[in-house]
């Protein structure tokens, strides 16, 4: 489980955005999003810089934690 911290996420419509974006590049991932703790934690084969490259191509600011 890869972990990243992410700025920018307010509301259910920014946890659908980004999930969507990982599972776009990996059907199979499995995405967690905790608001609160403005962070992403993400199971899948993607490597860390993928990821980020989804969520940021997203419009929120992402790096690993």
């Amino acid at each position: 489980m890869q972990v990243f911290n992410v700025q920018g996420m307010t509301c259910g419509h920014c946890v659908k955005g980004v999930t969507r974006a990982v599972q776009e590049q990996d059907g199979a991932a499995r995405v967690e999003v905790d608001l609160a703790g403005r962070q992403v934690r993400v199971d899948s084969t993607l490597a860390a810089e993928q990821i980020l490259a989804a969520i940021r191509q997203e419009g929120y600011q992402a790096e690993l934690a």
